[in-house]
């Protein structure tokens, strides 16, 4: 054979691109990592090596835009087995949510000192393409914010709303030792306002980059919080057996989120930061909150969040406090809505919010699962519930850590269920790969397209398959979605044209680079 033209042609395929409505029978061709041709009936003696997709869905590798790496677990350790689970869940790209203080890695202090190490620890950790998003916690970090994008290209911001007098975990009179921050400095609406201003300062300095400079905000109100949690721990009808995230999401009220994008919105407005992402909407009054603010500010370009944990669980799940998260999981209605929201193109991406908050942590002395290894290398419990039962669970909501993870199922649940709704594949791929990628500067990512990074999640959309959470790659050692009954899998990803996963396996050593944003 002559000099192959190409490196690898997946042959046999559906594309699903992120635009149009249609899904078209092709082949790829990939050459040096990117793709070189979409086409069917590829020659294969143009090619070094073919694959055959078995006819199955080829999605745009997934964006996770919203991940969280070494908050519970060390970033290295996390890196590793977190990112394994991405890739078993078509992941290709993994931004996460990282910051000063306790819990990540537990230090303060100027980003130019603590972000070096942030990428020296990741480096050759991640299995799949991987960034940072970065919350300035004091003045001196909104200073630094231009150097954030031009040293290192980190070109999206977070505000954690309701740290004022919360904490991670709920009510908190301690918050300079949580966040790590001076005396003098405050995490207030007054702070908010001077990240914004610094945010949009940053783009007029960069104005080529500016289109793809973001500010995110987890819409909660610390004060609303605060006053409902103690009227709920006096509730004796939330102290029954399994009201466990029902007292949960009582405490936190969708009236909270609501009011808390309304102030967001009105600082994005006086300070002129037209690009504003709202971080895992929960509820009805959160996302109609949003829609009025996108009517009254029409010159802001609001983006709107939904997590797949909050598409597919509610108050009633038996996973009990396993699913505490913030925003709290709301009840049937509320999921319902965001259905609808979803549906009818009011959501721009879904995400895992995937943070590993190993057993232990979900509730202090209940032991930890055992030591025995998944297919994938990861711990796994003795049961499906761990060592503990789900019963044991209840009644400890206010012990219990938040977050949980989900990255490995992100796509399959997406595609299961909204093909249940009526969801078509290609508004599938736009708010799990195309949306994200645009927003937060991936200008490789995204897309089934010459030119683009050769990511690709290979999906059965026939396939029939129970959630366990031993079988996934990830050390939490349990999954609030155990027992989920879905109907479509990953059967294979591939990140810059190389196969990262198949069949229940990730291969090779973790190849994944750092997201210099925005991508040339």
């Amino acid at each position: 054979m002559s000099q192959a033209e190409f490196d690898l042609v997946i042959k046999n395929v559906r594309v699903v691109r992120p635009h149009g409505n249609v899904v078209h029978d092709s082949d790829i061709a990939i050459r040096n990592g990117k793709f070189a041709l979409v086409a069917p009936a590829i020659d294969v003696s143009r090619t070094r090596a073919v694959h055959d997709g078995g006819g199955q869905l080829a999605f745009p590798g997934v964006v996770d835009a919203h991940m969280h790496s070494g908050i519970y677990s060390p970033l290295a350790d996390d890196a590793v087995t977190e990112s394994k689970a991405a890739a078993m869940g078509g992941v290709t790209s993994s931004l996460n949510y990282f910051r000063t203080g306790q819990y990540y890695m537990n230090k303060g202090g100027p980003y130019k000192k603590f972000y070096p190490e942030v990428l020296k620890t990741s480096k050759g950790r991640f299995h799949v393409d991987y960034g940072f998003h970065l919350a300035p916690m004091d003045g001196t970090h909104i200073k630094e914010i231009p150097d954030l994008i031009e040293k290192h290209g980190v070109s999206s911001f977070k505000i954690f709303m309701f740290y004022g007098s919360h904490g991670l975990h709920g009510a908190s009179n301690t918050q300079k030792d949580f966040l790590m921050i001076g005396e003098e400095d405050r995490y207030d609406y007054a702070h908010f306002e001077f990240i914004m201003r610094g945010v949009q300062a940053a783009r007029e300095k960069f104005p080529e980059r500016a289109r793809q400079i973001s500010l995110s905000l987890h819409c909660e109100t610390a004060e609303v919080m605060t006053a409902y949690t103690k009227i709920v721990e006096k509730d004796k009808s939330f102290q029954k057996p399994g009201m466990g995230l029902a007292a949960y999401s009582a405490s936190r009220p969708q009236h909270s989120e609501g009011l808390a994008v309304f102030i967001a919105s009105y600082l994005a407005n006086e300070t002129a930061l037209p690009n504003i992402n709202l971080l895992h909407l929960s509820s009805r009054k959160a996302v109609q909150a949003a829609m009025m603010m996108a009517e009254t500010f029409p010159h802001i370009d609001f983006k709107r969040e939904v997590t797949i944990g909050h598409l597919m669980l509610d108050i009633t799940s038996r996973a009990a406090e396993l699913a505490k998260v913030n925003p709290p999981i709301r009840p049937r209605e509320d999921v319902e809505f965001l259905w609808d929201a979803l549906l009818a193109g009011e959501l721009d991406w879904v995400v895992s919010d995937h943070a590993c908050c190993r057993h232990e942590m979900k509730l202090p002395g209940s032991g930890s699962p055992g030591p025995a290894k998944g297919p994938l290398g990861g711990q796994r419990p003795s049961g499906a519930w761990g060592q503990v039962s789900p019963k044991r669970y209840f009644g400890n909501i206010w012990m219990a850590k938040s977050g949980f993870g989900g990255t490995e199922y992100l796509l399959p649940a997406l595609v299961s269920e909204g093909t249940r709704r009526g969801m078509g594949y290609n508004h599938m791929a736009r708010v799990t790969s195309w949306n994200p990628a645009q927003r937060y500067g991936l200008n490789r990512k995204g897309d089934i397209a010459v030119g683009f990074d050769a990511d690709i999640a290979l999906v059965n959309p026939a396939k029939t398959w129970t959630i366990h959470a031993k079988d996934s790659p990830s050390t939490q050692g349990y999954t609030p979605f155990e027992g989920l009954e879905l109907s479509a899998r990953v059967e294979a990803t591939y990140l810059r044209g190389e196969k990262i996963y198949e069949g229940g396996q990730v291969l090779g050593k973790p190849r994944g680079e750092y997201l210099f944003r925005p991508t040339a």
